[in-house]
């Protein structure tokens, strides 16, 4: 089972520009977490800051006991082992074949024979599905195959809590669905803790159990994934709409004078009903159930009292059986 991340009052800058402030937040074990925001908001930086990459200038990251701000560095190395991080562009070594390149945690921190690291390698290459595809070198292969790879090289180390950075990023929505429906699967058979950074609506809609959203250096809410769904708060509104009316603007956010001039040409407007939320993605048939799910059905169901209505009508959706079956 995955490992709980607990985010107390992290403070990020570069220099004399505040990236985010005061972020607090608990990635609940074994669950399906995605972090969402506009380009800029300092999704990458926050999710560097987790895994102690970054360091920054206030708060805490807890994990398993260890603290990856403050904890000495002999330990933060210790508990970074149990991370498995994909990165934005796969970061694969163009020299080395695929097999090489997922082989490489286990040849660099385990003193493993060569016939174990082939024996787990080939498990996680067909876990992703490039079977076959092992002894190719990354320039010969699609770029939504080396997203795939750079994700069996995150799972060779039986990692208990995985990052994605951006995993849907240059793929196109066909391949997205794909990737999307790999990282449901994958959380069904490991139970690792995820958090995936990303400003793509579709794997927002469908993959986690829970999200929050970066904007104008502050954490706008973290929760279970009908609070923000449904949420009328009006930056979230605007970026699942894609609408250009809100706080977001092209570069950053929009200055008071801006905000009032639409909302002015917006009166009239007939308001938006109420989102749709629509069925979280299932495991693929075979699979066993996400145990991720069932705990947070029970979490989630036990804090109804302190969610908006929207949301609590959502999640009572969300769980109710339909003719012929049903969700979990």
């Amino acid at each position: 089972m995955g490992i709980e991340v607990v985010v107390e009052g992290l403070t990020k800058s570069f220099g004399k520009q505040n990236i985010w402030q005061d972020v607090s937040l608990t990635l609940p074990a074994g669950e399906v977490s995605v972090m969402l925001g506009p380009s800029g908001t300092g999704k990458t930086v926050f999710l560097k800051s987790v895994i102690g990459l970054l360091k920054p200038e206030k708060g805490r990251v807890l994990v398993n006991g260890v603290d990856m701000v403050n904890s000495p560095e002999k330990d933060i190395m210790e508990a970074r082992k149990l991370f498995g991080l994909m990165f934005q562009d796969g970061a694969l070594f163009g020299s080395m074949s695929l097999f090489d390149n997922i082989a490489f945690p286990l040849r660099e921190h385990t003193r493993k024979k060569e016939s174990e690291i082939r024996r787990i390698v080939m498990e996680r290459i067909d876990i992703v599905g490039l079977i076959g595809a092992e002894e190719k070198l990354p320039g010969e292969i699609s770029g939504g195959m080396r997203k795939r790879a750079g994700l069996a090289r995150a799972l060779v180390l039986d990692p208990q809590i995985i990052l994605c950075d951006e995993p849907d990023s240059g793929l196109d929505p066909v391949r997205t669905a794909y990737l999307s429906q790999l990282l449901i699967d994958l959380n069904a058979q490991i139970d690792a803790t995820m958090l995936i950074v990303t400003h793509n609506l579709d794997i927002a809609a469908t993959v986690p159990d829970n999200m929050g959203m970066l904007f104008c250096r502050n954490l706008v809410t973290f929760g279970p994934r009908e609070v923000l769904l449904t949420s009328d708060t009006p930056v979230v509104s605007q970026f699942l709409s894609g609408r250009r009316q809100g706080p977001i603007g092209m570069s950053e956010e929009k200055d008071a004078a801006t905000l009032a001039a639409e909302r002015t040409v917006a009166q009239g407007h007939v308001p938006a009903g109420p989102r749709t939320v629509v069925p979280q993605l299932e495991p693929s048939p075979g699979l066993p159930v996400r145990q991720g799910a069932l705990r947070r059905r029970e979490r989630v169901h036990a804090m109804m009292g302190q969610l908006p209505e929207a949301a609590r009508a959502a999640i009572r959706n969300s769980y109710t059986p339909t003719p012929g079956g049903g969700r979990p």
